[in-house]
């Protein structure tokens, strides 16, 4: 059983995706924040469309449908799961509970109280709103906690946006509650593969992500 202890209770917050596929959130004095995978998607937004016409639209259209419903049923797992939900894997589709299956021996040895799980963050600091995995302790240090699926072995270099992301996110704490957080985790599962576990410094990631950030406003 998982143990929950939130310091203190945080709003919900409403968000809208709109047919461009950018999502805003709506703060409560009326102040409307882009989502940071809004913000980072502007980064890769020329190494994406270069792929889609790489190997055609159908293709892509094809893979990506199937990336993202995995990753969203690997996704509700975790959640599940974390939420001590004895029947969390009920209804499960055969290769997102493959994968899920392959983190559940690092999430049972490393979690523990947690604080907030899929709660809305944001930070007029920054300028940027999103919805957290996971912060609870990973190896007794208070630690964003991100899951993320990939259909191949991903090196670090090559995932430092989902590093920018936790950073945000840690940030965005911070300065909702006033607790830093120092530690940001990402937990992979891979097709076919072992899962890889990134456990990063928030203060390394936060260069990049403010020029991220400053890249995405170029863009408006």
């Amino acid at each position: 059983m998982f143990n929950y202890c939130p310091p203190e209770s945080l709003q919900d917050l409403q968000s809208t995706t709109f047919p461009d596929g950018k999502r805003y959130y709506q703060l409560a004095d009326g102040t409307r924040l882009p989502s940071i995978t809004t913000v980072l998607g502007a980064m890769s937004k020329a190494d994406i469309l270069a792929w889609r016409k790489r190997v055609g639209e159908e293709e892509a259209n094809k893979i990506s449908r199937k990336a993202s419903g995995r990753g969203t049923n690997v996704h509700s797992l975790c959640e599940a799961y974390l939420n001590n939900n004895s029947e969390y894997s009920k209804k499960a589709m055969p290769d997102a509970l493959e994968m899920f299956k392959s983190l559940k021996p690092i999430i049972d040895a490393n979690v523990s109280d947690i604080w907030y799980q899929e709660c809305t963050l944001f930070s007029k600091k920054l300028g940027v709103a999103g919805r957290v995995d996971l912060i609870a302790h990973w190896d007794n240090k208070l630690s964003i906690i991100d899951f993320k699926t990939s259909s191949r072995i991903k090196t670090r270099d090559k995932i430092m946006s989902y590093f920018w992301q936790e950073t945000a996110y840690a940030l965005m704490l911070e300065e909702m509650i006033g607790t830093p957080v120092d530690q940001i985790v990402t937990l992979m599962a891979v097709d076919g593969s072992e899962p890889l576990v990134f456990v990063e410094k928030t203060e390394d990631h936060i260069e990049g992500l403010v020029k991220a950030i400053e890249f995405y406003k170029t863009t408006l």
